[in-house]
């Protein structure tokens, strides 16, 4: 716009001037402007036309570490060349898609693919594919969007969780073990021949048509407990920056949890006290799969209710039978007391204790000096408090750390009374 300015500026001093004086010499250099910016208009205005352009994203849904791909396409389908252009996806992603500035000639088509990484976990929004075009001055400029825009969810990223063994009930459950049972479960697994003394109502009459002799179903046993999730997102009680802050490590720790049960046909439920309290009761399959994660992509530890008291207020939606899992950096051992009743009602609890002392300040002001003992035995105090209230009750019990390896932390059989996780309470 300035250049603009001074283009015009310049220009009125010149024809004012070859008018004044009479000079060809400023007649000819008010015409060469004349046709300069009239060249420039006309290649600016026809820069977009005969242009064809779309995008394609391999992807909407995606983990933490994975790789967006952006896939672009111009072609022009007219006689003249497109000497300027440069074409641009505007998104709210942490590492923007990047644009091009590029040339085509008549007839001419370019292809190309732009990969970005997924660095953190959230929704985020790409802009249709912005295309603009100018002259070699600067005088003027055309822009146009093609296409539409897209929502891109990045879930939390998922920890490989092959020695975490989630509490197993008798009551209910729904991953098959190999086992036959006389009984009928959901769990339909084969047919097999009918023999003398097979119930009825076991016959499975299709493959019976299909074999043109009687097939009965077998079933398989289910000793799987249900899971549901209660995850600390109060903000006093959270620690720790970025990647290692206990929201961070919650939210993996929640998520890869969710993904095994379910992969293990489980029924997984998930509370959340953020901002607001949210509720997601227990299903499975994929599409529970994708309400969790996008559930987990937008949490923050912004929440405002005390654990103790989330527990009080949701714990009742727990069946019977069903296994709770504990996610909390809380320091204050008052949440401890509300799971013991469920206990009474024959549900099964772990307690995930991320230890929010050993995280550094959220504030980025932690001290690197080396404290006393007394110091440092004061700072472990609320993890001895935890763990003695845990054990009290006989509520088993892992604690995570800052940088932690999750799968070989996780892998850990759970403290007991009378035991320490694995040397971390100290």
């Amino acid at each position: 716009m300035v250049r603009r300015l001074q283009a015009i500026g310049l220009g009125l001093a010149l024809v004012v001037a070859a008018f004044s004086t009479g000079l060809e010499l400023l007649f000819y250099v008010v015409y060469l402007g004349l046709l300069v910016v009239g060249g420039a208009y006309l290649v600016t205005r026809t820069g977009l036309l005969d242009l064809e352009a779309g995008y394609a994203l391999d992807r909407l849904h995606a983990h933490v570490g994975e790789q967006l791909r952006a896939t672009y396409t111009l072609r022009n389908v007219g006689r003249w060349p497109k000497l300027w252009l440069e074409v641009h996806n505007p998104s709210t992603l942490p590492a923007p898609l990047p644009g091009r500035a590029l040339s085509l000639g008549p007839y001419e088509e370019r292809s190309w693919v732009a990969k970005v990484p997924l660095l953190r976990r959230g929704h985020y929004r790409v802009d249709a594919l912005g295309i603009r075009t100018g002259d070699p001055f600067g005088f003027f400029e055309a822009a146009a969007s093609v296409g539409r825009g897209a929502s891109i969810v990045v879930y939390p990223r998922i920890e490989p969780l092959a020695g975490w063994r989630l509490p197993t009930a008798t009551l209910e459950g729904t991953r098959g073990h190999r086992e036959r049972t006389h009984q009928t479960t959901p769990l339909v697994t084969s047919v097999r021949p009918y023999l003398p003394g097979d119930a009825y109502n076991r016959i499975h009459w299709k493959s019976s048509a299909r074999h043109q002799s009687l097939q009965v179903k077998e079933f398989d046993v289910e000793q799987a407990a249900d899971a549901w999730l209660f995850v600390d997102l109060e903000r006093r009680v959270q620690a720790g920056r970025g990647d290692d802050s206990t929201v961070e490590v919650g939210i993996r720790i929640a998520a890869s949890i969710a993904f095994r049960a379910l992969a293990e046909n489980r029924a997984v439920g998930l509370t959340i006290s953020g901002h607001r309290l949210t509720i997601l009761p227990a299903d499975r399959g994929p599409r529970q799969y994708r309400k969790i994660m996008e559930l987990l992509a937008a949490a923050e530890g912004d929440g405002t209710t005390p654990f103790g008291e989330l527990l009080l207020r949701t714990t009742s939606r727990v069946r019977r039978g069903m296994a709770v899992i504990v996610i909390t950096p809380s320091p204050d051992p008052a949440w401890v007391r509300p799971l013991t009743a469920l206990r009474q009602r024959g549900v099964s609890c772990r307690v995930i204790w991320l230890d929010s002392p050993a995280f550094p300040p959220a504030d980025g002001e932690a001290s690197t000096e080396v404290v006393g003992a007394q110091d440092a035995s004061l700072a472990r105090r609320p993890a001895r408090a935890i763990a003695h209230a845990l054990a009290e009750f006989d509520l088993p019990f892992v604690s995570v750390g800052p940088n932690a390896n999750l799968e070989a932390v996780l892998s850990v059989r759970p403290a007991r009374s009378g035991q320490r996780a694995a040397g971390v309470f100290q």
